[in-house]
Order: structure tokens, then sequence, then C-alpha cells
């Protein structure tokens, strides 16, 4: 019972797996118990955590429980939390296609009066310039170009 014990504590209090998290990711959006799903995958996840993926998915899932509040002081509180959060794991590791993804799936849903979408352009071109680099995310990264409102009919073909 004593190795049990810690055991199930380092279970309970790991870092979700990260392919879980990118599935819930594509549909988090989609409905509000989509968005409650991610983000309680991503509660546990430390705001200083090493792995800044998660760090950046974390808030995205904040970004998004801003879009289902029905508060606006909450809204404005995940909004600036999930910026926050997305914008120092772009700091940390700017060359990361992922977080870069992930940063402007956020900026380019949320509705102008927000004002968080200086990092379009950027990470747009970041990721037309390594995607073909991208290794196993090729196939995930082309799914978000794909739906995504930034990346023209053009690119979009010649990033297959």
């Amino acid at each position: 019972m004593k190795i049990l014990i810690p055991i199930l504590f380092f279970l309970f209090l790991s870092n979700p797996d990260i392919a879980e998290v990118r599935k819930l990711y594509t549909d988090a959006a989609k409905s509000e118990a989509n968005a409650d799903a991610f983000s309680n995958k991503l509660a546990i996840v430390p705001d200083n955590d090493d792995n800044k993926v998660l760090v950046a998915y974390k808030g995205c899932a904040l970004t998004l429980q801003s879009k289902f509040s029905g508060k606006l002081s909450e809204k404005i509180s995940f909004m600036k939390e999930g910026a926050k959060l997305i914008d120092a794991a772009a700091a940390a590791e700017p060359g990361n296609i992922e977080i870069r993804m992930i940063r402007l799936s956020v900026q380019e849903s949320v509705p102008r009066i927000v004002n968080y979408r200086a990092n379009k352009t950027e990470d747009k071109a970041m990721i037309v310039k390594h995607f073909k680099d991208a290794g196993e995310l090729k196939d995930y990264i082309r799914n978000f170009i794909n739906q995504s409102k930034s990346f023209t009919a053009a690119e979009k073909k010649a990033l297959k």
C-alpha cells in the first residue's frame, strides 16, 4: 500500500499526454463541453512547466474559457491569462512551430476588439518557412493550415 500511494500520486499529477491534448485541441472550440474537457486536461500543467508546448495549449484553453464565459470580467481575465501563457511559451521557444500554430489559431479567432493579433504575420511566416521541417507534426499542422483563415488557397496548396 505504501508503494501504491506515490505511484497514484505521480499518475494524477503528471502532465497530460501530448497526443491526447492535440486531439482535444482540434475539437475544443466547437462546443463548451469540448472546451471544458480541453481545459480540464490542462489544468494540472504549471504555468512555468518545462514543456512549453503544454503551457501554450493551457493558454489556448484559457482563451477558450473566455469565449464561453458569461461575465465580461471573467472573459477579460481568461483572455489575458491565456495570452500571457501563449506569449511566454513562444518567447521561450521561438523556433517551435507547434507553439506558433497555437498562437496563430488563437489570434485569428479572437474578435478584433480583444486586440490580440500582433503576431499573426510573424507566426504565419514562421510556419510557412519551417513547415517542411515539421517532421511528425506535418499532418497535424497541415490540418490547421487547411482550416485557417490566415493562409491563402495558394499557400495551402503549396504546403501539401
